[in-house]
């Protein structure tokens, strides 16, 4: 890489930084404000595990706590309080009477579904002037990006290996 490629890529990653700092915070404030429209007393670290069980149904701890790329002690405070609340229920798994699965309650999933709706209506309203294309394209990059971070590979790198 020349240098002026070198300091080019550099400049990129500095402002990719500093939007994904941006990024983080708000993202932080707004899962807060979401979390207390499902339940006011929902801890906002929590609603990840309401939108994941909303995407597969029923989950093992274990599994839903490497899917969010945290421990399991955690996963497990947070259920405690999601079952406490009753948004989410312990069932045992049917292919292993030794394990449980956890899974939004009925009245977990009305209220997620509720919020999740109002939240991608605004999505809606603001990105309505930005092309589908540009939508479609920040969609595939922030999954791209996100796979980074859950040590899954970058497809575009393994193709240019090939």
């Amino acid at each position: 890489m020349s240098d002026d490629a070198q300091d080019s890529h550099e400049r990129a990653v500095a402002a990719l930084e500093t939007q994904i700092g941006l990024l983080v915070r708000r993202a932080r404030a707004f899962s807060t404000s979401v979390a207390a429209e499902v339940h006011p007393d929902l801890d906002h670290s929590a609603y990840g595990i309401l939108q994941r069980l909303a995407t597969v149904g029923a989950e093992r701890t274990t599994d839903l706590a490497a899917f969010l790329g945290v421990g399991k002690p955690t996963t497990s405070r947070q259920l405690s309080q999601l079952v406490e609340l009753g948004l989410v229920e312990r069932t045992s798994d049917p292919t292993d009477g030794r394990a449980s699965l956890v899974r939004l309650t009925a009245d977990g999933s009305r209220r997620f579904a509720r919020v999740r709706e109002d939240r991608r209506a605004n999505l809606r309203r603001q990105l309505a002037p930005w092309a589908d294309e540009d939508v479609e394209s920040l969609a595939r990059l922030l999954e791209r990006f996100n796979d980074l971070g859950a040590g899954r590979p970058d497809p575009q790198q393994e193709r240019a290996a090939d």
